[in-house]
């Protein structure tokens, strides 16, 4: 009987051994996909000070951000904080580190994040997530918009999806767009409503515009950008696009360079909006076709003003992120995690007949380890039938050691899925 409540507190990831090797394989793919693509890994501390956390945080963020308290100390005496993502401790890392790096600086983050949200069904209080930014120093060129998408792009791929779609819009952009329809004083409300068009009846999405007072020509134009998405010359097409304005440059110049990249599954959606005080350029999400529901399983974009509470220095950036922790969560629930990602924990169990066999046993599994596997030697004072059943639920393969294949120098190696033996190559 349990003596007190053992299970894991709500809004955090608890794994069987099994499981967490996927996620594991998953997080470790990632890594090297950003390693491969020039990020160099930086790891900033997960308690920062309140002033550096809060003053980039704002609205419900910051309702959600965990204080740290010591037991001589109430809450309004703290002064740390967990922190809830990956960008405002990178803000700092750049002020605090920039005449030693080198910029354009390729950062790549993949680490634990918390916030105090109510936990739901692939919503956690404790979470992985996977970023990664490149950041320059007074400027910055487009071209790296696309190197980050195309980056995350690759990286999502370890998960073995169908398939999936990256949306891509820019917010000078749509803030030209409105600007020269005469609304900007209407702008954040007229953002808000194309943001939640996906989520609701295209009639009410319409009634929002015209509770703004727009004119009907005005209220057919913002429908008509909300459904357009394709390619870049489906939006040139529009009356009111200026094809000559910056925003409408830098899009088709992300576009043309995704497409020199390789990156197929990129469209222009101008649907997207995201983070209306946080980006300034390109904004991006990604879907996987037919489980839209899941919402974007991977953001970013462009911010200018990156450290701009920190310093007076201008280093602006692009960057983006997979939610690790929620994504393992809903795609195995939805069986999106192909075979493929599978992985026992263990590659190989050396299984000693008994006692006499250890020394044989440990010298084999020397020598695999040396060549990057995973060994397990099975040393319990069971019988064999034993042995092998707890192999097979910790690894991959099993190999038995006993006095003929010791004295022969000959091991047969096992498949616990198939059940197929071989010989094994020494």
């Amino acid at each position: 009987m349990k003596r007190l409540n053992t299970s894991p507190i709500s809004g955090a990831q608890e794994l069987l051994p099994s499981a967490q090797a996927v996620f594991d394989n998953l997080k470790a793919g990632i890594a090297e996909v950003f390693r491969l693509h020039g990020f160099q890994n930086v790891e900033t501390p997960i308690i920062d000070r309140n002033e550096i956390l809060f003053a980039k945080a704002g609205g419900d963020t910051e309702k959600q951000i965990y204080r740290v308290v010591k037991t001589t100390e109430s809450a309004e005496d703290s002064k740390e904080s967990l922190r809830f993502d990956h960008t405002v401790p990178l803000a700092r890392y750049i002020v605090e580190h920039e005449s030693n790096l080198a910029f354009p600086f390729r950062a790549s983050q993949i680490g634990l994040n918390f916030r105090g949200e109510r936990a739901q069904r692939g919503r956690f209080r404790e979470f992985y997530q996977c970023d990664i930014d490149v950041v320059g120093r007074e400027t910055l060129p487009i071209s790296y918009d696309a190197q980050v998408i195309a980056t995350l792009s690759e990286a999502l791929k370890r998960f073995n999806l169908p398939a999936i779609k990256i949306r891509v819009n820019n917010r000078k952009l749509l803030n030209e767009i409105i600007k020269k329809l005469g609304l900007s004083e209407k702008s954040e409300d007229i953002y808000s409503i194309i943001d939640h068009a996906e989520k609701v009846p295209a009639e009410k999405t319409r009634s929002a515009l015209e509770e703004l007072g727009l004119t009907e020509d005005n209220v057919v134009k913002i429908t008509t950008l909300i459904n357009t998405h394709g390619s870049v010359e489906d939006v040139a097409k529009l009356d009111f696009v200026d094809i000559d304005s910056e925003g409408f440059k830098e899009l088709e110049a992300v576009m043309a360079e995704l497409a020199a990249i390789g990156v197929k599954d990129a469209e222009v959606d101008m649907m997207i909006v995201r983070g209306l005080d946080y980006y300034t350029g390109t904004v991006f999400e990604t879907v996987v076709p037919g489980y839209e529901f899941l919402g974007s399983i991977c953001s970013g974009g462009r911010y200018d003003n990156l450290c701009s509470n920190y310093t007076d220095q201008k280093f602006p950036g692009v960057g983006g992120s997979i939610g690790l922790t929620r994504l393992f969560c809903i795609f195995s629930e939805n069986g999106l995690l192909k075979d493929g990602t599978a992985a026992a924990p263990i590659d190989v169990a050396v299984i000693p007949m008994d006692q006499s066999m250890l020394e044989a046993a440990y010298k084999l599994a020397a020598s695999i380890r040396a060549e990057g596997k995973s060994v397990d030697v099975i040393t319990t004072d069971k019988k064999l039938g034993d042995k092998m059943k707890h192999a097979a639920r910790v690894a991959q393969f099993g190999i038995v050691v006993g006095e003929d294949e010791v004295v022969s120098g000959r091991f047969e190696i096992k498949n616990f899925a198939t059940g197929e033996t071989a010989p094994l190559a020494m």
